[in-house]
Parts: structure tokens; sequence; C-alpha cells
């Protein structure tokens, strides 16, 4: 199911603008990993699941950055991929340019007292495992974001050489990782659309697993 939300502003500029003149430093707006634990992320009931339906569907690439947006199931409401601009490790550019994408895929939650739906980040990069500054710009990107979505800010992950790991919760696994060949995804090639941009309604994981094998 896709939506025919229109965005309340042109995504494309919001993602290309330009810091506020005022930044003391890009890498002000970070999150620790102690303050991403304190933020009471909620914990994934199965990330190897979520990790491979979205590598299953978008096959990101390194530098690539893969938005989802879960309901109270764990199943996929939508998603979308994109690839992380030349620019500083900022994250309110990060922010900025989740922002545009979350607009694309699916309409805001503004008007709920209380959040219902899930955004979770997995990003390919090079690298160690554990915790750098530039996740740590993506996960202040990412709980901006969802505040201006109205939505909870879900789990960040990361996908390496080395597996994918949840940061903050200590589990990961092996595959998929950055090591793996990556191509246009079976399933949104087979449906005659844009693998960066997708929306899905009705079958979580699971079904983009089954239909990916196609």
């Amino acid at each position: 199911m896709t939506f025919g939300f229109t965005p309340s502003a042109d995504p494309t500029r919001l993602a290309s603008v330009s810091p506020p003149a005022d930044a003391s430093t890009p890498l002000g707006r970070l999150l620790e990993p102690a303050e991403w634990s304190a933020a009471g992320i909620p914990l994934l009931r199965s990330p190897r699941d979520v990790v491979r339906g979205l590598y299953e569907r978008h096959r990101p690439t390194r530098e690539t950055a893969v938005v989802a947006v879960l309901d109270q199931e764990e199943r996929l409401k939508a998603s979308a991929s994109f690839a992380r601009r030349s620019a500083p490790v900022d994250g309110w550019v990060f922010r900025n340019a989740l922002l545009a994408q979350l607009r694309r895929v699916i309409p805001h939650d503004l008007r709920r007292r209380t959040p219902v739906r899930t955004a979770v980040l997995l990003y390919c990069r090079d690298g160690q495992e554990g915790w750098t500054e530039e996740d740590g710009a993506w996960m202040w990107g990412l709980r901006d974001a969802c505040t201006l979505h109205g939505l909870r800010c879900g789990a960040y992950i990361t996908l390496t050489a080395g597996g994918w790991q949840v940061l903050g919760e200590g589990r990961g696994g092996r595959q998929p990782s950055a090591t793996r060949v990556s191509a246009v995804s079976a399933v949104a090639h087979a449906n005659g659309v844009d693998a960066s941009y997708t929306a899905n309604g009705h079958g979580g994981t699971e079904l983009l697993r089954r239909a990916a094998s196609l």
C-alpha cells in the first residue's frame, strides 16, 4: 500500500539546507552512548528479522541509511533508503535528511497524544563495530526527526564488515554485513518502484524476506 501524502515542505530543499550559522561545532549535535541508553529507546523484539527484512528490501551499500517505520506489532509500515551526502558529521543535517525521507513515505502522527509507531535507523558504514561520533550524530538526528514527525524513536543499527549491531543494546549478528554484494532490491524491482523510496502496509519483515526471494 502506498501513501498519497504530500509533504508540507519540499523535502529536497529541507535535506540540503545548511546548519545554523551560530553552531559552535558540528560535533555538538550528537548523543553519547550513555545518553542514548538513558533515553528509554524501546527494544526490538526480533532485531534479526528487522535487519534482514530491511537489508533484503534496500540492499544498502556503504554510507547508505535506511529509515523504517514499524507499528506496535513490529510490522513494517514504510521505509526509505538514501545515500549519506559528503558533509560534516552533524546531527542537525542528519535530522533534516531523515525527516525529508519520512515525509516522503508516511503521514505524520503529530495529532496523537502518544506516538504509536516507531522509527528505526539502519546505517551501513566502514570502520569499527562500536560507537563512533558519526553514530552519535545519527542518533541525535533520529531522535529529533521522530519528535518532529510524531513517532517514537527506536533502535539505531549499524551494518559493518563484521555484521550488524543494535547500538546500546549489545545485540547483533554476522549476517547480513557490509561485505555482501549489494544489488537492486528484487521485491522493489518486481513491483516497478524505486528501491530508494518504498512503503508497505501489509507484510512486515516476513513478507519482505519471502518477496525478495522470488
